[in-house]
């Protein structure tokens, strides 16, 4: 029996992840310290053009619970990364899908004129492909080449499996907005999801495979490149991590996402922004940290299922 199922026959089945500082079983629970914020987040807002299953943020056209961040907004946060001396090189966005912001090419270019590299999670479809956020592109590509990166939304790489999730007909048009960014010279990557049981060996063979068909410069043997996001199911039992699982799975609180970045979130008719521990996790008031990154340098406590399966057991980051 390998560790991770020991530690799952060792939880309780009920009661899980309810305080924040003791498990169900009564041992302490894992924290992990902000040991050096080297990515920054920004949720550009929630409103999207498709609405997936299982999107862990709920995004759709309709869902504007997070609302559009701006330029000002932005550069305040960014005034705050340096006031505060962190050692933050990479500004990430995600959404929603972030082209439906209408300041996002001014936003993306103030971070790379302050010298970030910057990080943006699209779906590469009509938001992306409008001619105005293309010239956009195009004008940072120019100005900033690799300091730029568009990780793309592909769930599977066979054209039925990604469009089961995104909707029928979506995978050729993300190909078809993948085509446009290679054509351009501007830098992409991947993030697939583990939902169809496929080894990791086979997902990046497939993904390799669908890369060299349409000659893209993705390293699909590069976990930051192609990023396999395991599924988020709060529905499938999950073992609290307690403190003394490091020793037991072999890993260390600063493996973990929240150990260097935070995300900053903009909530329908709320008076200001909030720093958040982690992405994945914008309605779950526990992990609001506050309004300015000083506060936001605390440690955050596991006291979710995401904080177990995706982030200590699965091992995902959603940097680069």
């Amino acid at each position: 029996m390998n560790d991770q199922n020991i530690l799952l026959e060792s939880a309780a089945p009920l009661a899980k992840f309810q305080d924040p500082d003791t498990t169900a079983k009564g041992e302490a629970r894992a924290s992990v310290a902000l040991e050096g914020a080297t990515t920054l987040w920004f949720n550009t807002g929630t409103l999207c053009n498709i609405e997936c299953v299982n999107c862990y943020i709920e995004s759709s056209p309709t869902n504007d619970a997070l609302v559009y961040i701006t330029a000002a907004e932005v550069a305040g946060y960014l005034d705050q990364i340096a006031d505060r001396n962190w050692p933050t090189h990479e500004i990430a966005f995600t959404g929603g899908e972030p082209f439906m912001n209408p300041e996002m090419i001014d936003i993306v270019g103030m971070c790379l004129e302050r010298g970030f590299e910057v990080l943006i999670l699209t779906n590469a479809m009509l938001p992306m492909m409008r001619k105005k956020t293309r010239a956009g592109l195009l004008d940072l590509q120019a100005q900033f080449g690799d300091k730029l990166t568009l990780r793309i939304s592909l769930d599977h790489f066979e054209a039925a499996n990604h469009d089961e999730m995104r909707g029928k007909g979506s995978f050729a048009i993300t190909v078809r907005g993948m085509e446009w960014l290679r054509d351009n010279g501007i830098k992409m990557a991947v993030a697939g999801r583990t939902l169809w049981g496929d080894s990791d060996t086979e997902s990046r063979a497939g993904f390799g495979a669908l890369y060299k068909a349409h000659d893209f410069a993705i390293d699909p043997h590069n976990p930051g490149m192609t990023v396999l996001f395991p599924e988020m199911d709060e529905t499938v039992e999950v073992p609290e991590i307690t403190t003394s699982c490091w020793g037991i799975l072999n890993k260390k609180p600063s493996d973990v996402m929240c150990a260097s970045s935070r995300m900053v979130v903009k909530r329908k008719g709320a008076e200001t922004l909030t720093v958040l521990a982690c992405t994945l996790l914008p309605y779950d008031p526990q992990f609001d940290l506050g309004e300015t990154l000083e506060q936001a340098e605390v440690s955050v406590k596991l006291n979710h299922p995401h904080c177990a399966k995706f982030c200590v057991l699965g091992g995902a980051s959603c940097s680069i």
